[in-house]
């Protein structure tokens, strides 16, 4: 017998199946020919899900999320409508592919628009066991929400308040369907969908009271609910940081290195994705513009991308194209390797597309350098006189300059030793600069979302004190 979709397990709750979403793709795309275009794509997605929070020992809140949409977009020729609904009915659909059509109709030409190229077209839609039901209800997420924030408040008489707990579990699946020149079931024409979970649970407290009070917070986040942290380490832990903020002060205005915490790593992660990313690149507002094949970080720098990991909070079969993607080095050696790209902008850029439409996949930062004890204490040895910073506000990035600067808090660090804790201080540099001088990786890696990076030592940056 064929394998069942997890959408078809008995312990989904969707309304609808995956099967149903083929009939109800293949319908919308029937529609699409009949008015006589020539390409088109239908999606039709669910989504299920309980978020339960409460604060100060008390429930506060409790809500309930079920959405459901079927999407499509027609081109005729080069010119290109979509248009959405959240009813199934095939009046409905009907409706929808008409208003898609009329779009079309008058929307201006685009000679890059259309389909994903035939030959990119993902043809083995692998498993990678992202579908994990949490069948908890409101009560016992209730529940393991008070045993997190009881476990905060419990760790010192110093934590005076709660900005409360929260738990989540979320449950979605889609499918996709593409008509080529008014065909289907051809080569070249993608057609396939997937289940996917999210769990998570955090907690944030407060320290002190008036001008002295200090907050901090953490939190997990899973496919599957049983790889959770518990819900007392997260509240301990939540609490720990939060204390190790009291007495926090500024520091005068200089120039040190900066030891980012890994956390906060993938920010930077994430600044250098954005900046080599189609989008930015083909308007060219990006800082890293042509940096295909140059050095933009040292020679001890990998960033690999691995889409296929299982239970992966970043991985997927196909981007949201349903075009193929791969394991690749995105960054080898401290040289640029690849772009993010989806069909559109690889168009504008006279390239091909890499598999990104809808973003990166799992990606991993790495130095050649790091040594397994390479911890956050030894992190702080290699940071010797500087900051470590674990918390950053503000959006101070400018994405054409490179110009980095936001407001910031940690601690002060003095022969690698934390001295005390820093606040209302800003950090500042240019990205470029900062890529080019990091010095260690560390091997506490924390996944952040579809990034896992360690702590990140960067030579020097201006700080901004009193």
């Amino acid at each position: 017998m064929p394998k069942k979709s997890p959408a078809d397990q008995p312990a989904a709750a969707f309304q609808f199946t995956q099967s149903r979403f083929q009939d109800l793709v293949a319908e919308t795309l029937q529609q699409a020919k009949a008015l006589g275009a020539g390409d088109a794509v239908a999606e039709v997605s669910e989504a299920y899900g309980l978020s339960v929070s409460v604060r100060n020992r008390e429930l506060e809140n409790v809500e309930r999320n079920r959405d459901k949409s079927l999407g499509v977009t027609v081109y005729l020729g080069n010119h290109r409508g979509h248009a959405s609904t959240s009813d199934f009915s095939s009046n409905a659909i009907a409706d929808t592919v008409r208003a898609a059509y009329d779009i079309a109709r008058f929307t201006a030409e685009d000679p890059l628009a259309g389909l994903p190229d035939a030959q990119d077209v993902v043809t083995e839609i692998k498993d990678l066991d992202l579908f994990h039901p949490w069948t908890i209800d409101a009560g016992e997420a209730a529940q393991v929400a008070l045993s997190c924030e009881a476990a905060a408040l419990k760790t010192s008489r110093q934590i005076t308040n709660s900005e409360g707990a929260s738990v989540s579990a979320q449950h979605a699946h889609f499918y996709a369907g593409h008509m080529r020149e008014g065909l289907t079931g051809q080569p070249g024409i993608f057609q396939g969908g997937y289940a996917s979970t999210r769990h998570s649970m955090g907690v944030s407290v407060i320290a002190g009271k008036g001008d002295a009070m200090q907050r901090d917070a953490w939190y997990t986040s899973m496919r599957d609910a049983t790889e959770l942290a518990s819900a007392s380490a997260i509240g301990r832990y939540a609490a720990q940081r939060t204390l190790a903020r009291v007495g926090a002060r500024k520091i005068k205005t200089t120039q040190c290195p900066v030891l980012f915490e890994a956390p906060l790593a993938s920010g930077l992660l994430g600044s250098f994705v954005h900046a080599i990313s189609g989008g930015a690149l083909y308007r060219k507002t990006t800082f890293l513009l042509d940096s295909l094949g140059q050095s933009v970080f040292p020679k001890h720098v990998d960033i690999f991308e691995d889409p296929f990991i299982p239970k992966g909070k970043g991985s997927s079969p196909f981007d949201d194209e349903g075009v193929a993607v791969r394991a690749r080095h995105v960054v080898k050696g401290g040289v640029v390797e690849g772009y993010f790209l989806g069909s559109y902008s690889a168009r504008k850029l006279g390239m091909r597309t890499t598999g990104h439409a809808g973003g990166s996949h799992n990606l991993i930062m790495r130095s050649r350098r790091t040594q397994p004890s390479d911890n956050l204490d030894a992190m702080l040895k290699k940071l010797g006189r500087g900051l470590f910073v674990t918390d950053l506000m503000g959006d101070g990035v400018n994405g054409v300059t490179g110009d980095y600067s936001r407001g910031a808090s940690g601690f002060w660090v003095e022969n690698g030793e934390i001295q005390f804790p820093v606040q209302e201080i800003t950090i500042a540099g240019n990205l470029r600069d900062m890529f080019k001088g990091i010095q260690a990786i560390g091997a506490d890696a924390y996944n952040q979302g579809a990034k896992t990076v360690g702590s990140v030592l960067i030579n020097r940056m201006k700080i901004a004190g009193a």
